[in-house]
């Protein structure tokens, strides 16, 4: 048994463990961005192949305190190196992060660990040179109060590569956070949704993976492919074999994308396309303001311009006022709005029923729930965090 961790989105660690839990793992702990399970090594392939909302799938080798650099030495050194790096591995501290902790320069706490690494497994194997012409072993460390906590990348590329997404818009939103907001919502594949602010299309695409049943690390790779006596090939064959039986390509939807731009709806055509499941969105070079649907209860979910990056602030007023007009038009339906505006409620219109503070990188943003009536006969019942 191993312990694992998934990194996510801050403010989202509840959607990452209710993943990881309906995978059948049993979690170990939650902390901010992180959460922590249990798991032989068919999990950790299972995990970096089907887990939408993690950033990347860590293989935890040890944890240890450390508040001087002879101190994260002896830990680094005192882990169990051998057990997981062969004699030619090429291996290297990838990524070291500090917070709140007496030390805090990322590039002496990767060549301390590097220093100890080399130690520890120059005893463990008899050598004196390492060629480091094997597979790579990257490692990544996070010291939280002088704790640290030391993980081998199983991943190699975040996860929100899921390797459809060759063409982007000016702002474009991670696929692991577009997953996650949608499995906040009580959208399901035979309901309505639409994203009048598409750009390259992540809100649909995520959605019509989901909706056929499509994991999400299908289409790419992984560096712990190359580790073969922690994750035989052999499993990774038979789980990806499993990821294609519960593909369902012959579903139907109702999944809409608009974008002014038509370069950009053109983008999200053919990053559908390499997705999969260019048949089950339409994609159209329209207007927001145009945002209409002959039928009921269906689902906006969006990320409108905010400020930032792509609308100067004085247009924001009347951008909002414009949504929670066509909102009013489309009355029975539910809207979940992610933006970084603190605006966006007043000229709504509406008071959100519910607004969730989200991490959206550094940036803090709000995820606005503005709920609709339920379809009657459904007895359908909003999702609640675990």
């Amino acid at each position: 048994m191993f312990t694992y961790i998934a990194p996510c989105h801050f403010g989202l660690e509840s959607v990452c463990r209710r993943e990881i839990y309906d995978l059948g793992y049993d979690i170990a702990r939650v902390e901010d961005g992180k959460v922590f399970f249990l798991g032989d090594a068919e999990a950790g392939v299972r995990a970096n192949l089907f887990l939408r909302t993690a950033e990347r799938v860590l293989l935890q080798v040890g944890e240890f305190s450390a508040g001087t650099y002879d101190e994260l030495f002896e830990g680094t050194r005192a882990l169990p190196w051998e057990d997981y790096l062969p004699r030619t591995a090429r291996f290297w501290v990838a990524k070291a992060a500090s917070v709140r902790s007496r030390l805090f320069s990322p590039s002496d706490i990767q060549s301390v660990m590097k220093k100890a690494m080399v130690d520890r497994l120059r005893s463990a194997y008899h050598l004196t040179v390492f060629p480091e012409t094997g597979a790579a072993f990257p490692v990544r460390t996070v010291i939280m109060k002088d704790r640290v906590t030391v993980g081998l990348d199983l991943s190699g590329e975040s996860l929100h590569k899921r390797g459809y997404r060759k063409l982007v818009s000016k702002a474009p939103l991670t696929e692991t956070l577009a997953a996650a907001l949608l499995l906040l919502t009580p959208w399901k594949k035979d309901r309505i949704l639409v994203d009048p602010f598409c750009g390259s299309g992540t809100f649909p695409i995520e959605a019509a993976l989901m909706a056929a049943g499509i994991a999400p690390g299908l289409n790419r790779t992984f560096t712990a492919e190359t580790w073969p006596q922690l994750f035989p090939e052999t499993l990774w064959q038979e789980v990806r074999e499993e990821a294609r039986g519960s593909i369902s390509p012959d579903i139907e939807t109702d999944i809409q994308g608009y974008d002014l731009d038509p370069e950009i709806i053109r983008a999200a055509r053919e990053n559908a396309r390499l997705a999969g499941v260019e048949k089950l969105i339409h994609f159209q070079q329209r207007d927001a303001a145009q945002l209409s649907h002959p039928k009921k209860y269906g689902f906006v979910v969006t990320n409108p311009p905010y400020g930032e990056r792509l609308e100067e602030k004085s247009a924001l007023p009347a951008l909002y006022r414009m949504i929670g007009e066509r909102l009013r038009a489309l009355d029975s339906w539910s809207a979940y709005i992610l933006t970084a505006w603190d605006g966006a409620e007043e000229a709504i219109g509406r008071k959100a029923d519910r607004n969730r503070k989200i991490y959206n990188g550094m940036m803090k943003t709000y995820f606005y729930e503005f709920r609709g009536e339920k379809p009657p006969g459904r007895g359908e019942r909003r999702k609640e965090e675990p």
